[in-house]
């Protein structure tokens, strides 16, 4: 695109900007919170306001597509260009709990500008950065002369991401043939910060699971019993205790099959970010490191396969003391996993490790819940490629540096699925507060999702136009 067009793309944000946040402050007022049942309807009436302001925006195709749970809105605009790739772009209008008791200075459901921010339930995660495309796409029209966009523009916005996405495979896999895609651009991520731009390579997937353990019928007396008798509280804990071997890794046979190692590119592009790990701890409230030997605390967090015991329970917890073998005992564990881990090899080996350390007399349930796959780009994919361009020309070619996120979410369906490429487009920052009261977006940082994102489609269009 060239200089003249990128004034363009400005000069059409700057007169548009006004009227945008508007909108966006009337959807924000839509409690849409898809946790709680009492707002249901809400959320159907933010599905039904997104697809309205869709067809407003020119896609001639917006639709509701309902779900077992809450709506998803799809919309569409082809290219006039039949050579054109096919882009989707992911988010969700679902938002978390809030309330003015939680710590909020005002309504967080009545939107309020101050000092150039944005503050509102849902101002970052995940309205305002959906909401940036819509006139990302009028600014890309207006700056290239185009009447439709450089690539085929599908949405797919989620109702139901703040409650673990339970449908959303589902609906993907149900819809795959109207969601085939070149390209998946996911706008439910952020930056490092105001003055590092960066983009998001990938996340990591998820295995949750809990044990747990049976023993005696009944509590029995420790007195009577105990040496004699398996415990299942000890079970517990020793299985919480074995999860790990004296190097902090993770001591499950077969876990680490398939990890794909970090590149050395890569160990040097994260290293090059302003990481104060004294800073970061303080937001941890923690006073201290763990992990993995050989790696640094960004890489074990971001690129890094990992296992938390996430809760351990059983027996009296009163107070005093009661001299029992309680009957029954709990672990909630967790593992993250990264690129080249398949979840349901994990779930086989985590399966096989439990059941060679139970000993005879204690029986157990192991359930585990919906599993979540990791995605990862490659740096030299070209769509990164040009999501790192737009974004330089958004911030005026500042250069744009790497993160991965060390969460999970349904992005990586969308990979599986689809077998298309992830890309991460976000301008959100950690002060921001997703899901903590008084949550805001930067306005400014705002408009450069706008901007980035009507350099976006040109640029893909070329990158990974069909031959």
């Amino acid at each position: 695109m060239s200089d003249t067009s990128d004034s363009a793309v400005r000069t059409y944000i700057r007169q548009h900007r006004d009227a945008f946040l508007g909108d966006l402050v009337e959807w924000l007022r839509i409690p849409s919170v898809s946790a709680q049942p009492e707002h249901a309807e809400d959320v159907r009436r933010s599905a039904d306001w997104l697809a309205a302001r869709l067809r407003e925006t020119g896609f001639p195709v917006s639709e509701v597509w309902p779900t077992a749970g809450a709506p998803a809105v799809f919309a569409e605009w082809p290219s006039d260009d039949p050579g054109a790739p096919t882009v989707l772009v992911y988010g969700h209008h679902d938002v978390q709990p809030a309330a003015l008791a939680d710590g909020w200075y005002s309504d967080p459901f009545e939107p309020r500008l101050e000092g150039g921010r944005l503050y509102a339930r849902g101002a970052a995660d995940d309205k305002g950065q959906v909401f940036f495309h819509t006139l990302g796409v009028r600014a890309h029209l207006a700056a290239t002369g185009r009447t439709a966009p450089a690539v085929h523009l599908k949405l797919l916005i989620e109702g139901e991401e703040e409650s673990g996405s339970p449908h959303f495979r589902t609906l993907v896999e149900e819809q795959s043939h109207r969601l085939a895609a070149d390209a998946v651009i996911v706008s439910d991520t952020g930056m490092w910060s105001e003055t590092t731009p960066t983009v998001c390579t990938g996340m990591r997937g998820l295995v949750d699971c809990e044990i747990a353990l049976y023993g005696p019928g009944q509590d029995i007396h420790s007195g009577s019993f105990g040496g004699a008798v398996p415990n299942p509280a000890t079970v517990a804990a020793r299985l919480a205790g074995a999860l790990h071997d004296d190097g902090e890794r993770v001591a499950v046979p077969g876990f680490y099959d398939g990890v794909v190692p970090i590149g050395e590119a890569e160990r040097e592009l994260f290293a090059e970010l302003p990481f104060d790990e004294a800073e970061w701890l303080g937001t941890a409230k923690s006073t201290g490191t763990l992990g993995e030997a050989g790696y640094t605390t960004l890489e074990r967090i971001w690129a890094r396969p990992t296992a938390e015991v996430n809760g351990i329970g059983g027996g009296y917890q009163g107070a005093g003391g009661k001299t029992i073998i309680p009957s029954s005992a709990l672990l909630k564990l967790t593992f993250r996993l990264v690129a080249g881990q398949d979840p349901d090899a994990v779930e086989v080996a985590v399966s096989r490790w439990v059941a060679g350390r139970v000993p005879d007399g204690i029986r157990y349930d192991l359930t585990f819940a919906a599993s979540t796959r990791p995605c990862l780009t490659p740096l030299d994919h070209p769509a990164l490629q040009s999501v790192v361009r737009a974004m330089s020309k958004a911030f005026d070619g500042r250069k744009i540096r790497f993160t991965r996120e060390g969460g999970s979410g349904p992005a990586a369906d969308l990979q599986d699925v689809l077998k298309a490429p992830v890309l991460f487009l976000g301008i959100s920052v950690p002060s921001d507060g997703w899901h903590a009261p008084n949550e805001k977006v930067e306005i400014d940082l705002l408009l450069k999702g706008v901007e980035t994102a009507a350099h976006l489609w040109e640029d893909l269009g070329g990158a990974l136009r069909r031959p």
